[in-house]
């Protein structure tokens, strides 16, 4: 018999017994946010199987960053992105001709970023691993304008950053540098 579905996001006390191995606690979350994590690489074109890979990717790198994500509030917004980043990995890994239509479209924080200066395959993948987190803690404009800065495929210019954002081109660069700061704290706590 399956556990009734749970209609509160879990709390800190939840993700502090996940940290201290708690199954009970584990299963909480997992049976929470299963639905989230399957949509969106299913809302991508991927296949129920790979939308299990990318589950299973997904909650492994929770797993793995259980002792970094303090905001139980943001546990949602934090699992979505990582599991939209291991769906577009995916994606691009397979080569699909299936159009990314997300917010952050064409958007692909991966490892090639840190290789572009010479670093070795593993750290740039901790590196990204390491900035994702961070990425998918800030909050969302933020978090919008980085990406839009920095991470797009193509080079936009701060009035099509403006425009795409619905904010004064004046602002643009204030606001990177209030967001930049705020990007740090969050890696430093980390």
């Amino acid at each position: 018999m399956a556990a009734p579905e749970q209609t509160t996001a879990p709390t800190a006390d939840v993700l502090e017994a996940c940290r201290n191995g708690n199954a009970e606690a584990w299963q909480q979350l997992v049976d929470h946010y299963e639905r989230l994590v399957y949509s969106i690489p299913l809302r991508l074109g991927l296949s129920r199987d790979d939308a299990s890979e990318i589950f299973q990717l997904t909650f492994t790198t929770l797993l793995d960053s259980l002792d970094a994500i303090r905001d139980a509030e943001r546990l949602g917004g934090w699992l979505a992105t990582v599991a939209r980043r291991h769906s577009w990995r995916l994606l691009k890994r397979a080569k699909s001709s299936v159009p990314i239509t997300d917010d952050n479209d064409e958007v692909l924080i991966e490892a090639e970023i840190a290789l572009r200066d010479g670093r070795d395959p593993l750290n740039a993948v901790e590196l990204s691993m390491w900035l994702d987190q961070g990425l998918s803690l800030l909050a969302e404009r933020c978090r919008d304008l980085l990406l839009a800065l920095y991470f797009r495929v193509d080079e936009a210019s701060y009035a099509d950053i403006a425009v795409s954002l619905g904010i004064p081109v004046g602002s643009v660069g204030p606001t990177r540098a209030r967001c930049l700061e705020r990007l740090r704290e969050i890696l430093d706590q980390g």
